[in-house]
């Protein structure tokens, strides 16, 4: 691990111990509580051997699954360890030292730990009402700046940008600074409030879109993800990734995990159910809940994040603090998020009488 790289980690929270704890409830990740696909398990049985050899490099089978299920060309495709990777293989193709990288925060909390690796300067624009400030976000850009990146569903929040408001962002955007439009909860979105990157902007040469096999297609512990854009830039970002970083093993189960489609968009559905379910009840209990498109719901409750985080732990439930802004708790099971609301309830009705 580089120098900057131990720094840029260094204020990371400790939330994760939590996870260790045994018989606790994890909300904390944004995992799907399903388990694996039908396909992926029997993959993962049939190919457990395999792992002693190495992986193909260039994930070629893969890449073209992925090309397949979203009718492009092969040489649109990049993929990585994960969505993060991809982000951070785009970033070192494009940002040079001293160069801006734009994006809202707060958001995913690696846009800055991938600016620092790659030696640029991260320009966080403040949410407005927990949602990007697509107009500050314009006004952000400068000369300097190389790469904007845009969460949309947003973690942590679970905001989104709408379609007027993501053209006008991208239309200020000049031809020569990317964009990276991270779509990882894209599977979880109201598809009438959210708009589909890839649809509508694909084919614009500086827009690059990616998406995850950790959320809905529950590969989390496999690190898959990939992006799509340009064949001239997914080209420079290929050469960025780091050699064999995509286990064989995991290629596998993402090209199984493409055929359960199906299977996916159910599973979609009931976290969505769940979801409204959970903001309902939060909303009763007196907590502000902005409208959430992703797995998870968003707690705004500013300096008493760490310490809900602590009471909910002390219950056996382990959900992600932001100290000073919020907590964001994944949607589970429904006993999971019983368990949880009942937490919260009596966090609320201890603390906002």
């Amino acid at each position: 691990m580089t120098v900057k790289l131990r720094a840029a980690m260094a204020g990371l929270p400790s939330y994760v111990a939590g996870r260790k704890s045994p018989g606790a409830v994890v909300l904390a990740s944004n995992e799907s509580p399903f388990g694996l696909l039908p396909a992926v398990e029997a993959v993962i049985n049939d190919l457990t051997a395999g792992v002693s050899r190495y992986p193909d490099m260039t994930s070629t089978r893969l890449v073209e699954a992925i090309a397949e299920h979203h009718a492009v060309a092969p040489d649109r495709i990049g993929v990585g360890a994960g969505s993060v990777e991809v982000v951070g293989q785009v970033a070192a193709a494009v940002v040079d030292a001293g160069d801006e990288v734009v994006f809202g925060w707060r958001a995913f909390e690696a846009y800055p730990i991938i600016t620092t690796v790659v030696g640029g300067t991260a320009v966080m624009v403040p949410l407005r009402d927990h949602v990007h400030d697509v107009e500050a976000m314009a006004a952000a850009i400068t000369g300097r700046t190389r790469l904007v990146l845009i969460c949309n569903p947003n973690n942590p929040t679970g905001t989104a940008i709408g379609p007027t408001e993501l053209a006008q962002l991208l239309n200020a955007v000049p031809d020569d600074v990317t964009v990276v439009i991270d779509e990882a909860y894209h599977h979880y979105a109201d598809p009438e409030l959210v708009p589909d990157a890839l649809e509508r902007y694909g084919d614009r040469d500086n827009v690059v879109v990616t998406r995850t096999f950790s959320k809905a297609f529950a590969l989390a512990g496999l690190r898959v993800g990939y992006c799509i854009g340009a064949p001239n830039l997914v080209a420079a970002v290929r050469k960025t990734q780091v050699p064999f970083s995509v286990s064989g093993l995991a290629q596998d189960c993402a090209i199984a995990a493409l055929g359960e489609e199906k299977e996916v968009r159910r599973r979609a559905g009931l976290t969505i159910a769940e979801r409204r379910r959970v903001t309902t009840a939060l909303t009763d209990a007196g907590y502000d809940v902005p409208p959430s498109q992703a797995n998870f719901v968003w707690l705004p409750i500013g300096d008493e994040a760490a310490d809900f985080a602590e009471h909910c732990s002390a219950g056996g439930v382990i959900v992600r603090p932001f100290a000073g802004d919020g907590v964001r708790v994944t949607i589970g099971l429904p006993e999971e998020n019983d368990r949880f609301l009942e937490l919260a309830s009596a966090w609320a009705a201890s603390h906002r009488a």
